[in-house]
């Protein structure tokens, strides 16, 4: 008997020894914030802190339909993934998460929510929208009261292009009118998540922290405002999110969840960015893993989207964000350096909790049989479906600039033939309809600088993109022409401050009445035909039809059953007669319409079109 109580008594104090030996529990982290009832996305909850993984774990109260399904342990000891039930009928409210060790209890408050009445059903952007991309650093500086904190690394140095500047979200609010009076009808913002990189962070595309908006921008809570502010002014918002890489500076860099979180190599390699190999069947299985694995920059940690409870993370994460702060809409950075079957499987999880969400992809390529590879729905011979909804058209964005620097008589495969050879390749694509179109972005050179800051060649520029098929999208300041300070230096030049955003401005260019010369031309041309087209279901969903020809010159109708758009434009440096009759299987009736831009009644006989101008006349059936 004594040896059996003194076994005990040492198992006993064995146990004691190591409670002891374990530090006070803190929890640190525990992603996502919060939740809701109601949600289709399953909630498996990543719960951060020293030692975590010894604690047992419930959730109080235990008989609001609420309760822990399953418990699974990282390969760091301090991390848990807890897998949480959340019935259609749970008690919204304030919850308990209990960890116990022995003696010892911890708890942390988790709230599980209503959801707001009709989110599942929340629309997004369409064709109807003219979508306005801003950087909010370079934007406007709303707040300079946070454009250094303590907790980030970059200070504001507005001398240097590749240095934070101080623009800011209450600088975007500040100057929603603008954006809403210029025709634009949603917003893409570069990434506003926390960037805490010692240098160059301003762009955001470094991800240090998925949950937090970086504080020299604002916080989490403005950024709700933000959104609601857009939503008054009937502006939507489109969120830009990079799942493929994170910051080294994130906080779970030094110590992940599992050895395989992000990729890792022996030396650092970048990625060979050749994401043919996804669909290349010549393609060796190294390159594909390159692609993939390799990292985007020194700082940039490639994540690994193969391990099933960071995808679980990256699904939850976007759901997140969008009902807690009611986006509308997804630019996803880098698409095809994602691990493709991963991703393909996040997209279907969005759409499944929002059917109407709509989710587009940078993918970056002038070949247009590998752009449609990547939208959902495509006849793939591979069979993948990547369940992507809308492409971001760059052959299209090619085209446009090359014509641009092309004002001579044109010619085979010049001019704007080149964007008559990338219409004329729209059979390759599954869904017209969702395909965002550019001329220009935060990443290439500004469209006012490839016009050599010629008026007339960025009035073609603003009639291409109002009236072409697709959803377009333009780079703040464009509408003023804006150009780049010093092409030679790279992106930072190209991104410059939108003058009037800084107190110290001499000018400020959000106020219309100064404007002068060529940017209030281009301003006012590109003004009135965005607000034209908000309302033309015919530019929206209308069919195309184009004539070719190699003089520099390009045709084209958009129609439905109602209405017909004529657009005409001349590229070329002599005058041009619009050879009407030949138009006849569509024109054949239409006689007399009204020029978009002037208001003015047209009678289509005759009619001449000046050098590097444009004509957009409207007929109704």
């Amino acid at each position: 008997m004594k040896r059996l109580f003194s076994l005990a008594l040492a198992i006993m104090l064995l146990g004691v020894s190591a409670e002891a030996a374990q530090p006070r529990l803190k929890i640190e982290h525990v992603e996502p914030l919060s939740w809701w009832v109601g949600m289709t996305t399953p909630l498996q909850l990543m719960i951060n802190g020293e030692g975590v993984s010894s604690y047992d774990v419930q959730i109080l109260p235990a008989d609001q339909g609420v309760e822990i399904a399953a418990v699974h342990k990282a390969d760091s000891p301090n991390y848990l993934f807890v897998d949480v039930k959340v019935a259609a009928d749970a008690k919204a409210g304030e919850y308990t998460l209990r960890f116990t060790l022995g003696k010892r209890r911890v708890d942390y408050k988790y709230t599980i929510a209503e959801r707001v009445a009709g989110s599942r059903e929340r629309k997004s952007f369409t064709t109807a929208d003219f979508v306005y991309l801003i950087m909010p650093d370079r934007f406007a500086n709303g707040d300079p009261s946070n454009d250094n904190t303590d907790d980030t690394q970059e200070k504001v140095d507005r001398s240097k292009p590749g240095r934070r500047h101080g623009g800011d979200i209450q600088g975007v609010i500040n100057h929603l009118d603008y954006i809403a009076d210029l025709g634009a009808t949603a917003i893409w913002s570069t990434p506003m998540l926390l960037d805490d990189e010692r240098g160059a962070s301003y762009h955001g595309y470094s991800c240090s922290d998925y949950y937090r908006i970086d504080p020299r921008y604002g916080s989490n809570e403005l950024f709700c405002k933000y959104v609601d502010e857009c939503h008054k002014r009937g502006l939507k918002v489109i969120m830009d999110i990079v799942p493929n890489h994170s910051s080294t500076s994130h906080w779970w860099y030094a110590d992940q969840p599992f050895e395989d979180w992000t990729h890792k190599w022996e030396s650092y390699t970048q990625s060979n960015w050749t994401f043919s190999t996804n669909m290349d069947f010549n393609a060796s299985k190294a390159d594909l893993y390159q692609m993939e694995s390799g990292w985007f920059d020194r700082s940039m940690a490639d994540m690994n989207l193969d391990n099933e409870y960071l995808l679980n993370y990256f699904k939850q994460w976007a759901v997140w964000w969008i009902e807690y702060s009611g986006l509308d809409g997804f630019r996803v950075d880098t698409y095809p350096y994602n691990e493709k079957m991963p991703m393909s499987e996040w997209c279907a999880a969005v759409m499944a909790e929002y059917p109407n969400f709509n989710i587009v992809g940078e993918v970056w390529t002038s070949s247009i049989p590998q752009l449609a590879y990547w939208q959902g729905g495509n006849f793939n011979k591979d069979g993948f479906d990547s369940h992507l909804k809308s492409i971001m058209d760059f052959p299209l964005h090619d085209a446009i600039r090359s014509a641009m620097t092309e004002s001579g008589n044109g010619g085979w495969g010049q001019g704007m033939t080149r964007i008559y050879d990338v219409l004329s390749h729209d059979f390759v694509y599954h869904d017209l309809q969702n395909m965002m179109i550019m001329a220009a972005n935060h990443d290439t050179d500004r469209i006012g600088d490839v016009c050599e800051g010629d008026a007339r060649r960025m009035k073609i520029v603003a009639t291409l993109l109002c009236t072409l098929r697709g959803m377009p999208q333009m780079l703040y300041g464009d509408e003023l022409m804006f150009r780049s300070t010093d092409r030679s230096k790279g992106h930072p030049t190209l991104r410059v401050d939108f003058p009037g955003g800084w107190q110290d401005d001499e000018r400020n260019l959000f106020d219309a009445a100064q404007h002068v010369g060529d940017e209030k031309a281009v301003f006012d041309f590109t003004r009135r035909l965005m607000n034209w087209r908000k309302s033309k279901e015919v530019i929206h969903s209308g069919r195309t039809l184009h004539f070719i020809d190699r003089d520099n010159t390009y045709a084209y109708f958009r129609y439905n059953e109602r209405e017909v758009v004529f657009v005409y434009v001349n590229n070329s440096n002599v005058t041009h007669e619009i050879p009407w009759s030949r138009y006849a299987e569509i024109s054949e009736g239409l006689t007399v319409g009204r020029d978009v831009i002037t208001g003015e009644e047209v009678t289509m006989a005759g009619k001449s079109v000046e050098p590097m101008s444009t004509l957009i006349v409207e007929f109704e059936r």
